[in-house]
C-alpha cells in the first residue's frame, strides 16, 4: 500500500464539476492499493499517517501530528501510484489490486485513520475521474510505502 501525504491548508475533490469533499488544515492523501495488500497494511499505514509529525510546534519545528493539531484528512484513491515504469515508457498497472479488493482496503484505511484519532476524515469517489485541488503547505510531501516497513522488519 502506498500513500502520498501532503500537508495542506486546503484540499478538495470534485467529480463532474460537483464538489464531493473538502478539507482545510491537515492532509491530502493519495492512496494506492497494491495486489496482495491486506488489512494489516492498511492498519500499519493509517497508524504511521496519524502519527506522522510534520506540523510545526511553537518553536517552528515539525514535531506535531495531525491528531495533535486537530487536523483533517482527505483520502483519494489513486491506482496510478502502483505504476511500474521499469520497462519502456508506458506504465504498467498490473500490480494494482483488483477494484473490489482495492475499494474495501481504501475504505478500511480511512476507517483506521479515524480509529487512530484523526477526527475528520473525508474521501473522494473510488474509481471516479476526479479533479483534486491541493494547496500544499510548506510544501511538505511524504511518501509512505508499507513494503519498506515490511522489509525493515525482516532485518
Amino acid at each position: 500500500m502506498r500513500a502520498v501525504i501532503q500537508r495542506v491548508t486546503y484540499s478538495s475533490v470534485s467529480v463532474g464539476g460537483e464538489l464531493i469533499a473538502e478539507t482545510c488544515r491537515g492532509f491530502n492523501i493519495l492512496l494506492g492499493v497494491v495486489e496482495g495488500d491486506t488489512k494489516a497494511e492498511a492498519e500499519l499505514l493509517a497508524s504511521k499517517t496519524a502519527k506522522l509529525r510534520v506540523f510545526e510546534d511553537e518553536n517552528e519545528k515539525m514535531n506535531l501530528s495531525i491528531t495533535d493539531v486537530g487536523g483533517s484528512a482527505l483520502v483519494i484513491s489513486q491506482f496510478t501510484l502502483c505504476a511500474d515504469c521499469r520497462k519502456g515508457n508506458r506504465p504498467s498497472f498490473a500490480s494494482s489490486a483488483q477494484p473490489v479488493e482495492a475499494r474495501a482496503l481504501y475504505e478500511y484505511y480511512a476507517e483506521q485513520l479515524r480509529e487512530n484519532g484523526v477526527g475528520d476524515v473525508k474521501t473522494g469517489v473510488f474509481g471516479a475521474d476526479m479533479a483534486v485541488r491541493i494547496d500544499n503547505d510548506g510544501p511538505v510531501t511524504i511518501i509512505l510505502d508499507t513494503d519498506i516497513y515490511k522489509q525493515s522488519r525482516r532485518k
